[in-house]
């Protein structure tokens, strides 16, 4: 997974993003990234598994001008190494959702209020199995 970058694929209010993969058997974390570039990134999505001072905790911002913006962090954890994932994420002008394995949801603000993204970045130890836009 480490450093998967896939550009120029519209992803639009209204529909929904599924990325299956699996953390590798080490993964410390891993990460989503959709935006509009590397430095303007309206969502990333960082599942911690022991990272940066956090265990077990997925991490939630957005990237402006090359600046972090607020954390936002989520309790629920539903991701083990070595053991498939899916996560849908819908969104909208106001947030972005995302559905976890489990069922467990998180919001997270749509800081840009875009309509449209076109730039993904899938980084972290671990391998992307699936990228599916509906």
């Amino acid at each position: 997974m480490s450093g998967v970058v896939v550009q120029n694929l519209s992803f639009k209010t209204g529909q929904t993003l599924t990325v299956t993969g699996v953390p590798s058997a080490d993964s410390t974390n891993f990460a989503i990234n959709i935006g509009h570039s590397a430095e303007d990134i309206a969502l990333h999505m960082n599942p911690r598994f022991d990272a940066h001072g956090d265990q077990r905790t997925i991490v939630c911002n957005s990237l402006q001008d090359g600046n972090w913006c607020e954390e936002h962090r989520e309790a629920s954890f539903p991701f083990n190494q070595n053991e498939e994932f899916q996560i849908k994420i819908t969104f909208t002008n106001e947030e972005f959702l995302m559905t976890l394995s489990d069922g467990s949801q998180i919001r997270f603000p749509n800081r840009q209020g875009a309509e449209k993204y076109k730039y993904m970045y899938f980084e972290g130890e671990g391998r992307i199995h699936g990228i599916e836009i509906k």
